[in-house]
């Protein structure tokens, strides 16, 4: 059987469209490809940027800001030594830009100057740390981007 130029310019571009249309239905079923957004809110979170900045602000001009660490039992978040730890409340929010199943949100509940965020709790990788407190009726704000 013999093809001529017309057949065999028609079957190369059969095969091309099927090649692009198996790439484009796998990337669209299997999960190892799935991006998320950052966040489910983007335009309300876009919303606040002015209050984050201030609060960000506030927290600079702090004598002393909150301190991180990386330690065997997880990340240790020091809070000022000036402040009462007692008038100290808020959040501490972590979020995995690669996947958004392992963040997590816990409240700020001290004994000390340290909060420990554990150990089990991180995966290996880049997250974003951002601890929202207020002090004494002052909203505070301490975002980093850690690779854990």
């Amino acid at each position: 059987m013999k093809i001529n130029w017309g057949t065999g310019m028609v079957l190369a571009l059969v095969g091309f469209i099927c090649f692009i249309m198996f790439f484009v239905i796998k990337m669209n079923i299997d999960k190892k490809y799935e991006h998320d957004l950052v966040t489910e809110d983007y335009y309300q979170q876009e919303l606040k940027v002015q209050g984050n900045m201030e609060k960000e602000q506030n927290g600079n001009s702090l004598a002393q800001n909150i301190r991180w660490k990386q330690t065997n039992e997880g990340i240790l978040v020091t809070f000022p030594d000036s402040l009462d730890i007692s008038e100290i409340t808020g959040k501490v929010f972590l979020y995995r830009p690669s996947d958004k199943q392992f963040d997590f949100e816990m409240p700020i509940s001290l004994s000390n100057q340290n909060l420990l965020i554990p150990d089990n709790r991180l995966l290996g990788g880049r997250w974003n740390l951002i601890i929202d407190w207020d002090y004494e009726g002052k909203s505070y704000r301490f975002k980093k981007e850690i690779t854990y």
